[in-house]
């Protein structure tokens, strides 16, 4: 059981409800790649999407690779669309198919531009895949392959998510209290 940080308002996706579906999640990518002649290359955002990178690969069965990548799009709590590279993959992604893992699909203007620039380096198909989804607050016209969680539009932090760098080792996604970031 989870301590609730005194900095969190309300826990909107337990730890257990997490990992729970990150099997379901495990086995959805397993049925859908399983006839694929190559494996997805898994490219995490970084920093936030790595629990669940970490979480869902251990319900992946598929003989797969992992990458990451570094962008940034955000001032303080909104994103401003201009997608920043800090750190690009380490590898050809020439023909290959990639599943692209993100921590949260929002205004999708991020993700829109992350997608297109795999598409530039070559990459035969990209699908998405997200732990949190808020489609309230879509200004882009782009929906995630495969969504854990399609939440409220609420702050949200833990298990990766942050503010101001804070927080991303919660075990659990909470909203964060309003005094904190208005």
């Amino acid at each position: 059981m989870s301590i609730l940080h005194q900095d969190v308002k309300e826990v909107l996706v337990s730890e257990a409800a997490i990992i729970e579906r990150c099997k379901e999640l495990g086995h959805i990518v397993n049925d859908f790649y399983r006839d694929y002649e190559r494996m997805p290359l898994l490219v995490a955002i970084l920093k936030g999407s790595i629990p669940f990178l970490s979480e869902l690969m251990k319900h992946i069965d598929l003989d797969i690779e992992i990458d990451f990548m570094d962008v940034s799009s955000y001032e303080g709590t909104e994103s401003i669309g201009d997608v920043r590279i800090i750190k690009d993959l380490n590898q050809s992604i020439k023909g290959l198919p990639i599943l692209l893992v993100e921590d949260i699909v929002d205004t999708g203007r991020t993700i829109q531009e992350v997608k297109r620039l795999l598409f530039n380096k070559g990459a035969s198909e990209v699908k998405i895949i997200t732990l949190l989804d808020k489609p309230s607050r879509r200004l882009i016209d782009i929906d995630a392959d495969f969504v854990g969680f399609e939440i409220p539009n609420e702050f949200v932090i833990g298990f990766g998510l942050d503010f101001n760098e804070k927080y991303r080792n919660l075990p659990y996604v909470g909203i964060l209290k309003d005094e904190f970031y208005k």
